[in-house]
């Protein structure tokens, strides 16, 4: 078990078991957990018919309501951590992020020296398509106010297609994370980010849902324009590092150290 893929679902009857089996095609040792949210439609049902045939590599955990984006990964990570993965990535279900460039995170956190693997829009080589040129406006000048504001160096930190290292998960004091909505992408990684942890940005090409309905909407956005104000003022007396209870913190300290970020250009 080293490598498993957590898709958060809410209503997303029309692109779960196709987004499953996607990964599964991969054939390339990748496991999947789906954290539900207890969908009305019958998510969950679909899940669990397809876990007859992918007996020990697929997963789910239902969650009673609609609980938000980040609660959800937070309960995927300590889920894969505590069964041992070494590699937890983050993808949508809508097939936003094509399953295909799960390998190019991989390979950047297997091989490429990266803790962190980020698939970026905004790198060379990296696009978004289908988007309404006002969505595409918002998301650039998300990517844009949060560099300036955090001083993150990372072309796009909103990003949900993320790979992390075990030792990232268990560093993070996942208790301190604050947002549950379009922040936490950001929280997540400027916390991996204060912690020295070395961050790539892979060129993958973003698509718009065809199926089912998008999560997006005001509340959002707001959470996303304030929580990264509000991230600039707590990192001033926030220490993202867990405090570990056993010998285990002082490699994993070690491991956090003296790390950069470079990104895909």
């Amino acid at each position: 078990m080293e490598k498993i893929v957590i898709i958060p679902t809410y209503n997303e009857k029309d692109n779960v078991e196709s987004i499953i089996r996607a990964v599964f095609s991969l054939n390339t040792g990748f496991h999947v957990l789906i954290i539900d949210d207890g969908s009305p439609d019958g998510t969950a049902s679909i899940v669990k018919e397809l876990m007859k045939e992918y007996d020990g590599e697929l997963f789910i955990e239902e969650r009673k309501g609609k609980l938000g984006l980040g609660t959800a990964y937070i309960h995927g990570f300590r889920w894969c951590i505590n069964k041992g993965y070494e590699f937890i990535f983050e993808m949508d279900a809508d097939f936003s992020h094509n399953p295909n460039d799960l390998n190019r995170l991989y390979d950047a956190c297997k091989t490429g020296g990266a803790d962190v693997a980020v698939g970026s829009r905004y790198v060379k080589g990296g696009a978004v398509e289908n988007w309404p040129w006002d969505r595409n406006f918002l998301s650039k000048g998300a990517s844009y106010y949060t560099r300036m504001i955090l001083w993150m160096p990372l072309k796009d930190p909103t990003a949900g297609f993320v790979c992390y290292k075990k030792e990232v998960l268990e560093t993070i004091n996942l208790d301190e994370i604050s947002f549950v909505g379009y922040a936490f992408q950001i929280e997540m990684k400027f916390a991996a980010w204060k912690l020295h942890f070395k961050i790539a940005e892979a060129p993958i090409t973003f698509i718009d849902r065809k199926l089912g309905v998008s999560k997006m909407n005001k509340g959002i956005v707001k959470e996303g324009i304030l929580g990264v104000l509000n991230l600039r003022w707590q990192s001033v007396f926030k220490n993202y590092r867990r405090r570990m209870k056993s010998n285990s913190s002082a490699s994993l300290m070690s491991a956090a150290s003296g790390a950069e970020m470079v990104t895909g250009e």
